[in-house]
């Protein structure tokens, strides 16, 4: 397992991206991001896109053993990986709005692309069997550098402060008033009345005498359903009521 080394100071000129324990062929990984390696990324784009579709091939310059000749590519060998086109096609828009993010130029170049194995994982048929097949993870990285002589968009300027006007006014709302001032007095500051106090007092004793009642409507209506309860089990003439036992 490798991965591209950037000198230190220079880190802001590249952009990475990596998607790592992706279940997928390694093999087919690497025959990928062969296919876009060293070139722009709106080629490297279009090419994905194609590829994972399935309506263009990708060429297979190794592990192509038994492979069929595709006339898209010239009579060369290819297959159509759509899995893996799919997977390096995720990891280079992470890297391009990477870039963005970073502020580097539209023009791009995919620098550095490859795949590489991760981990395998052991994996045993049931009952006992002795069947091995070991899951295998793979991880993606591409990193892109600007062509040279591209300029960088200018980065947009700062919004401008508030004038000092405006600052000295939310200060003068902000500060509280002199402690020799007389505040206004407000209708809810204002003490009650002794008419309103009576007027309040008769509110809550009506409100108590409500509430008193509804408690007595729900007494009675369970004293009832008790005597209505206990009717119903009386039992009945001519025999004896069921003893429990003890």
């Amino acid at each position: 397992m490798y991965s591209c080394i950037i000198e230190k100071g220079k880190e802001g000129d590249f952009a990475r991206s990596r998607v790592e324990g992706v279940d997928a062929s390694v093999k087919d990984l690497v025959e990928v991001c062969g296919n876009i390696r060293y070139k722009p990324v709106g080629d490297a784009l279009a090419l994905l896109e194609a590829a994972s579709e399935g309506a263009f091939p990708i060429l297979y310059r190794g592990n192509n053993r038994h492979l069929g000749h595709r006339r898209e590519l010239g009579g060369r060998k290819g297959r159509y990986p759509k899995k893996s086109a799919k997977i390096v096609l995720k990891a280079l828009k992470s890297a391009i709005a990477n870039a963005q993010s970073k502020g580097l130029s539209e023009e791009l170049i995919v620098m550095h692309a490859c795949a590489n194995k991760k981990a395998e994982f052991g994996r045993l048929s049931s009952k006992g069997r002795r069947n091995y097949s070991g899951l295998i993870t793979a991880r993606v990285e591409i990193v892109l550098k600007e062509k040279e002589g591209a300029k960088r968009p200018e980065k947009k300027a700062k919004k401008e402060a508030k004038p000092a006007e405006k600052k000295a006014d939310a200060k003068v709302a902000t500060e509280k008033p002199a402690t020799g001032e007389a505040k206004p007095v407000t209708e809810t500051e204002k003490p009650p009345t002794p008419e309103k106090k009576a007027g309040q007092k008769a509110d809550a004793q009506a409100v108590k005498a409500e509430v008193r009642a509804d408690d007595r409507k729900l007494e009675s209506a369970r004293e009832s359903k008790v005597e209505h309860h206990k009717e119903e089990k009386a039992p009945l003439p001519g025999r004896k009521p069921v003893q429990k036992g003890k």
